[in-house]
């Protein structure tokens, strides 16, 4: 569900608190400018005066209440999918001799077994759950291993369940777990936007990949980290130790704006002074995170795994041929034709009124890059004057969009009920029958103009690897209101990562940024 909220650290317990006394991190009486002296364990409060390892880190009443709730929904779920199962499983059948009352009982008894087996798969950490996919394969391990232990219980105490109701609830308890924890996640998301169950993290690094990170975690608060500090590397003394130094920042960071975890970024250190400051930060009981360094390519397609004694992240190849490719095809051939037929009202009504209200033909084709290169025309609906392209030079120094990209607002070119058509998408409709022709597809990087590549840069040509979209990960990211470098790592990304899943997300996702018009132009 990626609910960092349930990995939170108790503020008052943190090792990071001003508290005096045995343990703690930084001794009251040590001024700022003393570097600690890490080398000695004891002066992060790791040890308790008796030599024992001493973790004060706990977890905070709301992250624990946080938990109960999940938990206490996700029993309520899967209740109501076995109660489901079973009015469906009597209402095919009167010939099951188990009465209903020994359904209700199991029930009952198995749910401390749900909570156990949801916990044993990790569904109450936020680390393991990020993903969607990932929390549905856990999901369905963990309702998988719970029915098992059932039926195991079934022939120990013959009670003779019938296989109906078992199969059954597997596939509703799944349904519901999953709804359910959607909509957790998305109370999560709205209460992070207002800036609640947010974890406070220090960034350690000042390079390139450091502002960035922060960049991001500062414009997207649903991913659940509130940035209050950074820290870097001093510079200066060459015969200064570099390592103690920033470890001693970095825990001086943490104390000070009490936060609960610490994100690196791995490619500003060393991996002397890396592996020096993660032995500090994990000891201490915080939230610890590194960056991949990687910052385009999914995590889906990332592995973790060791080369002797490193560990290595394995990179998947990118599969754009195969079954996936023929699949997309296929897809989008059924869909476009479908969508065509059900929306040929829709643009006949959009062509009249278009034709009776401005001079002109009713469509508007123009040339544009697919795959490989090749230039095809893509149609539109006219939402310009006739001859908007002879006046482009002259708008050329109200362009407000960035690299190549060419955008004027309040295009006097457009038409009033041109406007109507761009802030609804419906003058894109006609692009349904370029991806019928296979010249585009329902989901891939933006059609780009040819003349545009003289600003591309060598990486940005990857993009006409594969077939051009009438909606894109642009489109679901702010649309025309995106720079061109967004512009540019929004395509790459696509391209690399390519799924089946993540058309489907986009396409999803599609429908209310077309509702709210997001960055219509």
């Amino acid at each position: 569900m990626d609910l960092n909220g349930l990995d939170g650290i108790d503020e008052a317990s943190s090792p990071m608190s001003a508290a005096a006394g045995r343990g703690s991190l930084i001794a009251p009486s040590r001024p700022w400018g003393t570097p600690l002296a890490v080398i000695d364990v004891r002066d992060l409060g790791i040890l308790t005066d008796d030599g024992s390892l001493h973790r004060r880190v706990r977890r905070a009443p709301q992250v624990r209440l946080s938990k109960v709730l999940v938990a206490t929904g996700d029993l309520l779920a899967v209740w109501l999918a076995m109660v489901a199962a079973l009015m469906l499983d009597r209402r095919g059948t009167t010939t099951d001799p188990t009465p209903a009352g020994s359904y209700l009982l199991v029930s009952m008894l198995s749910l401390p077994g749900w909570v156990l087996a949801l916990r044993g798969r990790r569904l109450y950490e936020s680390r393991f759950i990020g993903r969607r996919s990932d929390e549905l394969r856990r999901i369905v391990d963990a309702c998988f291993l719970t029915l098992l232990g059932i039926i195991v219980a079934d022939f120990a105490v013959r009670l003779s369940l019938a296989r109906t109701w078992v199969a059954t609830v597997f596939v509703l308890a799944v349904m519901a777990v999953s709804v359910y924890r959607e909509a957790v996640r998305q109370v999560f998301h709205a209460r992070r936007r207002h800036g609640v169950g947010l974890r406070r993290v220090v960034i350690v690094g000042d390079n390139e990949e450091a502002l960035a990170i922060e960049d991001m975690l500062r414009r997207d608060r649903t991913v659940g980290y509130e940035v209050v500090a950074r820290v870097g590397e001093r510079s200066g003394d060459q015969h200064a130790d570099v390592g103690r130094l920033l470890v001693d920042d970095t825990m001086r960071a943490v104390h000070d704006t009490d936060a609960h975890g610490v994100v690196i970024a791995a490619t500003s250190l060393t991996p002397s002074t890396s592996n020096r400051l993660v032995r500090a930060i994990a000891y201490s009981g915080l939230h610890l995170e590194l960056s991949s360094t990687l910052s385009n390519i999914s995590a889906s397609r990332l592995t973790m795994r060791p080369m002797g004694r490193f560990p290595v992240v394995y990179v998947e190849p990118v599969k754009r041929f195969g079954w996936r490719q023929v699949a997309k095809r296929v897809f989008d051939l059924t869909a476009a034709i479908g969508l065509l037929i059900l929306c040929l009202p829709i643009m006949t009504a959009a062509a009249l009124a278009v034709k009776f209200t401005s001079k002109g033909p009713v469509f508007f084709s123009q040339e544009r890059l697919g795959r490989n290169g090749a230039v095809f025309r893509i149609y539109k609906i006219r939402s310009m004057v006739d001859d908007a392209e002879e006046r482009r030079d002259a708008l050329r120094a109200q362009n407000a969009a960035d690299g190549p990209l060419f955008k004027v607002p309040d295009d006097p070119r457009i038409t009033p009920i041109g406007r109507v058509l761009r802030a609804t998408s419906l003058d894109e409709l006609p692009q349904l029958w370029n991806v019928v022709k296979g010249e585009m597809s329902l989901v891939g990087p933006r059609p780009a103009l040819p003349e545009e590549t003289d600003g591309w840069s060598h990486d940005l040509f990857d993009r006409l690897r594969v077939r051009p979209g009438m909606t894109g990960m642009w489109q679901v990211s702010g649309r025309s209101e995106a720079s061109f470098g967004e512009y540019m790592r929004l395509d790459l990304y696509y391209v690399d990562n390519w799924s089946l899943i993540i058309d489907l997300t986009i396409l999803l996702k599609t429908i209310p940024a077309v509702i709210a018009r997001r960055g219509a132009s």
